[in-house]
């Protein structure tokens, strides 16, 4: 079997029973389930939903998407062999720990396969949250033009780049396309403020103003839990994005939860602890990939610029990139989750056979 045979790159195609399009994301693709069978696995298998919530069957691909394209290698890699896996594996580690130390659920009821999650629906909070502990990245580059309120928040003169910022900064940008808020431009991913939310709590899909600060609240103890369990391990937790819902328990109680994935090396920056020390950094998640694109095609300006996504998306469609160098981002990604979760990382043959075989015989949705 060849290493292309066990990436799973299509995960949009499983004959998994459903009356609605398959949504394919960047990595993750979505089956929602049929009214009956969410009703039915509620029942046999006891989650603590609303009788009638909308279930839905989430496969991971080992898809690699940076720069908002999706890369590929030479001999038919069409993605990083265990990042699937991987980014379960932490996900999972960490949704877990938030539930046992009593910050927030999730939008996990439970896990059939290391590729796969089901899960309820949730109502979106529209932001993407993220925190910072160290100023680098996108920030780095607008500070160095000159740039010092990010998100409302001012930034003191002086400081370096990868240094540990004063504080742990929230800097919240729209989620989707958000019309009808004043001073929100209509655009995807648009930067805002605490005062933009707070003006506009039901168009960010608040509940209740008060809300607002439960949602900073859980940000904030979920990023110190990570960064703390992280720093156990010689690791230096710098920035992360977290995502927002509401669900509905089986009490019929509305609780805001945790969704989409948690300190994982997509959505997060990790560098390792003692090379830090040293004045280096080494990453230990997706930046280093960015990082070396960025290095990789001469002109770096079409991986940064906006303006030119026709030419960036031709980038990533026409060039395999050097197998050695998904090989890379493979260990990085086997090794941190192994690190974080302290367990060997089982990594399959046949992702896709496995998958359908379970769902078929133990979740009975597979015909």
């Amino acid at each position: 079997m060849s290493l292309a045979d066990k990436v799973l790159a299509v995960n949009n195609d499983l004959p998994i029973r459903t009356e609605q399009p398959v949504h394919s994301g960047k990595v993750r693709s979505v089956y929602w389930l049929t009214a009956e069978d969410s009703a039915r696995l509620i029942e046999e298998k006891g989650y603590d939903v609303a009788a009638d919530a909308p279930l839905a069957i989430m496969v991971i691909s080992d898809r690699i998407s940076a720069f908002d394209c999706i890369w590929h290698g030479e001999n038919g890699l069409a993605g990083v062999p265990g990042k699937g896996a991987a980014l379960n594996a932490i996900s999972n580690h960490w949704f877990k720990l938030f539930r046992e130390q009593g910050l927030a659920d999730s939008h996990i009821l439970d896990i059939p396969h290391p590729f796969v999650w089901i899960v309820q629906k949730a109502r979106p909070v529209m932001i993407e949250a993220i925190c910072r502990q160290y100023i680098t990245g996108s920030m780095w580059r607008s500070y160095t033009k000159g740039e010092r309120e990010f998100c409302g928040i001012q930034l003191p003169e002086g400081l370096e780049k990868d240094q540990k910022l004063p504080e742990l900064l929230i800097t919240p940008s729209t989620k989707g396309i958000l019309k009808g808020i004043p001073g929100v431009p209509e655009a995807d991913d648009v930067n805002i403020t605490r005062q933009d939310i707070a003006d506009n709590y039901q168009a960010f899909n608040f509940r209740a103003p008060e809300d607002i600060e439960l949602y900073e609240k859980l940000l904030k103890e979920g990023f110190d839990l990570i960064s703390d369990t992280l720093a156990k391990l010689d690791q230096v937790f710098v920035d992360t994005k977290f995502e927002f819902g509401y669900v509905t328990d089986s009490q019929g109680q509305e609780k805001l939860i945790y969704m989409d994935e948690v300190g994982t090396p997509d959505s997060s920056r990790i560098w390792d602890g003692p090379s830090y020390r040293d004045g280096i950094v080494v990453e230990n998640s997706k930046e280093g990939f960015r990082q070396m694109l960025l290095s990789h095609f001469p002109d770096p300006d079409i991986l940064l610029n906006k303006d030119r996504m026709a030419e960036r998306q031709a980038l990533a469609r026409d060039n395999d990139l050097p197998e050695s160098v998904l090989m890379e981002v493979s260990r990085t990604y086997v090794e941190i989750a192994e690190k974080i979760t302290g367990q060997e990382l089982f990594l399959s043959d046949n992702p896709k056979a496995e998958i359908i075989q379970i769902l078929k015989e133990q979740y009975g949705l597979i015909d």
